[in-house]
């Protein structure tokens, strides 16, 4: 009888056959889902109205892991949600088969093989690297030393116009109380290795646009890091009459997706200078805010888009003395909401319903301009559903009952 460790267990999972090497699981048990490139076998299960992913791996490594992932999530770092580790599993003649490390499927996120399918172009590939840099100074941020960096080892989902990505391979990961520079540095030497081969990987399948070289991209990846990391964590001097630049730093920070909690100011001993640094930053200011407001739990950059149409509203409805709540309660039922209605349950799975509201406003104001006048809100949500969103393919999970791919 195998044995789970899990602080959130699922009864359901009890009757899977967990006698049966993963790689042997019949379709039944099995949904089809895009997957990255493993060292180790993944499937994923479905168990009624869940998804979860499961990897078999040698037990030391899937404990590690497990507990790994918990304390990411505990501290709000961008990763997977580890379910539980399924051991002491033996196949019907009595071989000992390795445990299975369970994390909750994350909806709506692909890896960067399923993005390069179809074609991917050059801006968008430098929206990826945004979001693989984020990630990583978040997880530095934290303390956490990656150790094997790599887009196989990352899930992107669409944020507006951008990515956010998600670690989901923790298993060479280390949690520290802080990274030293030559730790940071490790971790970017292995990027640079392994992004480098991954985008050789690509160009060599035709799935790399032919103006863009790998080498220059993993360079990319290096300067963004470092000019971000400054931003998060460098200092600042400056003379008393430029006191405004502690505002503008705050609002960099804000922009990039960072709330400074504390940031530490110190002036010389004649007070004719200012040193400012940011001493702790977390990460989610628009995103705490939208949900604050309104309930609406989002990706970074859909909930700036989001609040840039709330005060929008604010401003057309004329109520800039109006209470913030009772403003965005009023922009959630007379714009967000029916807007989500008017797309038909069978393409919800196309997008989650922020990135479909972001989508909606950047088709309402092309319309707008090529109408020369404001087209309502009805007639738009209608053009994008028919003219935009129903040519979109799923993201989300298939139909209960679909099999599993052949690998």
């Amino acid at each position: 009888m195998p044995r789970f460790l899990s602080a959130r267990p699922d009864a359901r999972l009890i009757p899977l056959p967990w006698g049966t090497p993963l790689s042997e699981w019949s379709s039944d048990h099995l949904v089809a889902l895009p997957r990255g490139i493993s060292r180790h076998v993944v499937r994923f299960i479905r168990v009624e109205d869940e998804i979860y992913a499961a990897k078999e791996v040698i037990e030391h490594l899937a404990l590690h892991e497990y507990r790994l992932l918990q304390d990411l999530a505990r501290i709000d770092t961008p990763a997977v949600e580890p379910l539980a580790v399924v051991t002491g599993r033996h196949s019907p003649d009595g071989q000992p088969l390795d445990p299975i490390l369970l994390t909750r499927h994350l909806r709506f996120a692909l890896p960067y093989r399923s993005l390069f399918t179809s074609g991917v172009r050059p801006e968008t590939v430098g929206r990826l690297i945004d979001a693989m840099v984020v990630l990583l100074a978040r997880l530095h941020l934290v303390g956490f030393l990656w150790g094997d960096v790599s887009l196989s080892n990352t899930l992107f989902r669409r944020d507006a116009g951008e990515f956010a990505a998600y670690l989901v391979d923790a298993e060479t990961g280390e949690l520290h109380d802080s990274l030293s520079a030559g730790q940071r540095e490790h971790d970017l030497h292995l990027a640079r290795i392994n992004l480098f081969g991954e985008f050789l990987d690509l160009q060599a399948g035709g799935q790399l646009d032919a103006a863009l070289d790998p080498l220059t991209l993993v360079e990319q990846i290096e300067a963004r890091y470092r000019d971000l990391w400054a931003e998060l964590t460098g200092a600042e001097e400056f003379d008393e009459s430029q006191m405004h630049r502690i505002e503008s730093r705050v609002r960099r920070l804000n922009a990039l997706g960072f709330e400074v909690a504390e940031l530490d100011i110190t002036t010389d001993i004649d007070g004719t200078s200012v040193r400012i640094q940011p001493k702790v930053v977390d990460a989610g200011h628009h995103s705490r805010r939208l949900l604050r407001l309104t309930g609406l739990d989002t990706e970074e950059n859909q909930a700036r888009r989001l609040l840039n149409d709330l005060d929008s509203f604010r401003a057309r409805t004329d109520q800039q003395s109006a209470d913030e709540a009772v403003v965005a309660h009023q922009w959630l039922t007379e714009c967000f909401e029916p807007v989500v209605r008017a797309v038909p349950q069978h393409l919800l799975a196309k997008r989650d319903a922020a990135q479909i509201y972001h989508e909606f406003l950047d088709y309402r104001w092309y319309r707008s301009e090529a109408a020369g006048a404001e087209v309502s809100l009805r007639e738009a949500a209608r053009g994008y559903v028919n003219d935009v969103l129903q040519r979109l393919p799923d993201e989300a999970v298939p139909a209960a009952g679909d099999g599993y791919p052949d690998v």
